[in-house]
């Protein structure tokens, strides 16, 4: 059904603050896949807090997270039809390993496919810490089937990055787990799409698919693993597309080419789960 536009328009996102412990640093990497290898020293110190503590720079996407707050009835969003289309993160300063954190997020634009189309909803997060210094700027685009039609424009004009030619430099595999989603939904995020096997039914999937989020946690660690030397410090910014979901338990190939863009597949269904990809690494 169409986007109820004013009442979207007139919701209040939460505003969130969090106080962030060493157990959130580490819960969050474990989530993300972090520490699967126990011989590899330089992942202990992302979820050891006795070692670190280290923060992932994809932990931005978690840090004082609002919820799932489409699937609030105020928000004239049909929850059910609700995917997660693209993200981005920027980290602008160093990354709070402990203390207080806000977040503020606001919609910065509505698009209407048409009727019996989608709708896609842009918003933006800042992130600032406990003396409002500002650390990291989110960006995300979602994508609700059946949205449009409500009368507003279609403002699409994204330009997708041409695909890299040539076979990827660099191929990172990483497993995920069968529990991985339910792991990770400790970090804020209880849409039951990602736990409950009839919600995920309803919405068309076989079971409970992996947070896209979780998925670009994935992604952002062997983009780390490869091009930083597990110096989360360094990646500066990540931007991609989710075009397919993952299933909790499968591998996630991430093929990476030395412009800065990326991809990801899952070799088991030969299947592109995240396109458009691009990272900016930096010095220290």
């Amino acid at each position: 059904m169409p986007l109820d536009i004013d009442r979207l328009m007139a919701f209040r996102i939460p505003e969130v603050r969090q106080r962030l412990e060493p157990k959130d640093i580490a819960l969050y990497a474990l989530s993300v896949g972090v520490g699967a290898d126990p011989l590899d020293r330089a992942q202990l110190r992302f979820v050891d807090p006795s070692h670190g503590p280290s923060v992932m720079p994809s932990m931005v996407l978690v840090l004082a997270h609002p919820g799932f707050w489409m699937g609030h009835p105020e928000s004239g969003v049909d929850p059910k039809a609700v995917l997660h289309a693209s993200q981005g993160f920027e980290i602008l300063d160093a990354l709070p390993q402990g203390g207080e954190v806000a977040s503020r997020t606001r919609i910065t634009g509505v698009i209407d496919k048409g009727v019996g189309r989608a709708a896609l909803i842009e918003a933006e997060t800042e992130l600032r810490d406990g003396k409002d210094r500002l650390f990291a700027r989110l960006t995300r685009t979602t994508f609700v089937r059946g949205g449009g039609g409500f009368g507003g424009e279609d403002q699409a004009k994204t330009e997708r990055s041409a695909p890299s030619e040539g076979a990827p430099e660099m191929v990172v595999d990483l497993e995920t787990r069968p529990e991985q989603a339910l792991i990770y939904r400790l970090n804020g995020d209880l849409n039951p799409l990602h736990s409950d096997p009839a919600v995920a039914r309803k919405a068309g999937f076989e079971r409970p698919i992996l947070h896209g989020l979780c998925t670009m946690g994935v992604v952002t660690h062997a983009l780390m693993k490869s091009l930083a030397d597990y110096r989360g410090e360094r990646v500066r910014l990540v931007t991609l597309r989710f075009s397919k979901p993952v299933f909790p338990g499968e591998t996630i190939r991430t093929e990476i080419w030395k412009d800065g863009r990326f991809r990801a597949v899952v070799p088991r269904r030969n299947e592109t789960v995240v396109e458009d990809g691009f990272v900016r690494i930096g010095e220290v």
